[in-house]
């Protein structure tokens, strides 16, 4: 039986797409606060949403036995939670999906000797990191439901942005596969790309801080932080140590994730500049062309999410933007790396 064939790749793009929707629904629960409405993990039962009015009026009373419903929304109504609860339980339901169709497949595979060892080598890296990532995610709402009525931002930082390197990652091995040929390698521009999408992962981390922090809702101009400023005070307003400002502070980390999008911004262009001079493969050129027209977008969306004081569509149409962007940086990687 030949190895690592068209269905390993299959199984990899599956992935891929379950994750991309798994980021769109997780960006909906943050942006609507859905994330704290289920108190309770329970990996098989809970699949099951309550079913009836009782089961309702039990999840709605343990929902308010949490710091979420006593300090913020005691005005809530059983209608006003299920609403919130829904997004809650499609996202880990999702998760839980996610879980089956790596796990099941891979044992098929594994069964059935379809890897060849480097692969298998990938593929337990991958659960691995889905495994890890439905960890964090317990980890991260289990911030929510003790005293502040609201997830640590350092915890939403690792969530999202785990979820962001195991897309990459599964993606890059079924690239592996799909294009087994090794070429000549411009070592100097790779470490180039290689720069530019590590810049791309800390600006991602940055707008999960900005998410976490509800950041988004303050300094909503553009370029200037607010009228004729182009940092706002509150910046450099010292805490102690004054680096908190831009880790834990809303306007310092505002801040950071406006100036890293100038960053990114001129990194993925001078990719693009840059490979226009040398000689390129189709996909190569196809890469790069994408690669400047995404970051423009992105950065458009970046700017009207921040005018618009973060709707949630434009706030979940900027993650979805983060997450295509993050997507042809690695394949721009990739088909510059092998």
């Amino acid at each position: 039986m030949k190895k690592d064939n068209k269905k390993v790749i299959y199984w990899l793009i599956t992935g891929c797409i379950l994750i991309f929707i798994m980021v769109i629904v997780g960006g909906i629960t943050r942006l609507t606060h859905s994330g704290l409405s289920i108190s309770s993990y329970k990996l098989i039962s809970g699949t099951i949403p309550p079913m009836d009015d009782v089961e309702w009026t039990e999840a709605f009373d343990l929902y308010k036995q949490y710091p979420e419903y006593q300090k913020l929304n005691n005005h809530f109504s059983l209608e006003d939670f299920k609403d919130i609860y829904f997004w809650e339980w499609l996202h880990r339901v999702i998760g839980r999906f996610i879980g089956l169709v790596f796990l099941i497949p891979f044992l098929y595979f594994l069964i059935t000797k379809q890897f060849t060892k480097p692969t298998l080598k990938k593929a337990i890296i991958l659960l691995i990191m889905g495994g890890f990532q439905g960890f964090l995610g317990w980890y991260m709402v289990k911030s929510g439901l003790i005293d502040n009525p609201d997830v640590s931002h350092y915890r939403l930082a690792m969530h999202l942005t785990t979820a962001f390197l195991t897309f990459a990652y599964t993606f890059w091995v079924a690239l592996d596969l799909m294009f087994p040929i090794k070429k000549t390698v411009n070592k100097g521009f790779r470490n180039f790309i290689r720069i530019a999408l590590a810049v791309l992962v800390l600006q991602i981390i940055y707008g999960a801080f900005v998410a976490g922090l509800d950041a988004g809702f303050i300094h909503n101009h553009w370029p200037l932080m607010s009228d004729g400023k182009f940092m706002h005070e509150t910046v450099y307003i010292e805490q102690n140590p004054l680096y908190k400002n831009f880790i834990e502070g809303k306007s310092g980390v505002q801040f950071v994730h406006r100036m890293l999008a100038y960053v990114v911004a001129f990194l993925l262009v001078s990719v693009w500049y840059k490979a226009r001079k040398m000689e390129t493969t189709p996909y190569q050129s196809k890469a790069t062309k994408s690669l400047l027209i995404m970051v423009g977008i992105q950065f458009l969306l970046g700017v009207l999410t921040i005018i618009y004081q973060v709707p949630v569509w434009l706030g979940v149409a900027h993650q979805v933007g983060a997450f295509f962007l993050l997507s042809i940086t690695t394949f721009t990687l990739h088909r510059f790396s092998k």
